[in-house]
């Protein structure tokens, strides 16, 4: 069951489709492009996730959780939306982001090849050489973060500004 959200939403921008109700256009994206505004049934889930740890257990183990904590980390991103490009070897990574370690590196890259998303191969050269490439899951998963990531570039300057504005106002 998905229940309707009745809020209006005022965009500063002129409309480039007409929208339905309970959706709403997305600025930047093609014409025609809607945002669907309707809230899942979030509590029938978080009730079957209750059920599955039992009574007094965690959320540690959501799916959800589970899926997206190491997507969202402060690294894979960039090293998803690099992979999605073509496949790199680590000093090109390492090159590519100046400002992560190589500890951090090698670690994000192992989450990321754990979960199914990165593929790394080591060629039998002198010295050994190592490339990192995404595999069919992982294109799989940079569709949707890319619109993401796209949505977050559209809308960095707008959270910004948010924050700019909560932090000169201490509550």
């Amino acid at each position: 069951m998905y229940v309707t959200l009745k809020k209006r939403v005022t965009l500063k921008q002129e409309l480039t489709a007409p929208c339905k109700e309970g959706s709403f256009p997305l600025p930047g994206y093609q014409k025609g492009t809607v945002m669907d505004a309707r809230i899942g049934p979030l509590g029938s889930k978080l009730a079957r996730y209750m059920q599955d740890v039992g009574e007094g257990g965690d959320l540690s183990n959501c799916p959800v959780r589970s899926v997206m904590a190491p997507i969202g980390g402060k690294w894979s991103t960039l090293l998803l939306a690099a992979l999605a490009e073509r496949p790199y070897r680590f000093g090109e990574l390492r090159r590519m982001v100046p400002d992560i370690s190589q500890r951090m590196l090698t670690q994000t890259l192992r989450d990321l090849q754990r979960d199914g998303y990165v593929d790394r191969t080591v060629f039998a050269t002198t010295p050994p050489s190592v490339e990192y490439r995404l595999t069919a899951f992982g294109f799989s998963l940079f569709k949707p973060l890319s619109a993401l990531m796209d949505w977050a570039e559209h809308n960095h300057s707008i959270v910004k500004t948010a924050r700019e504005k909560f932090d000169a106002n201490p509550l």
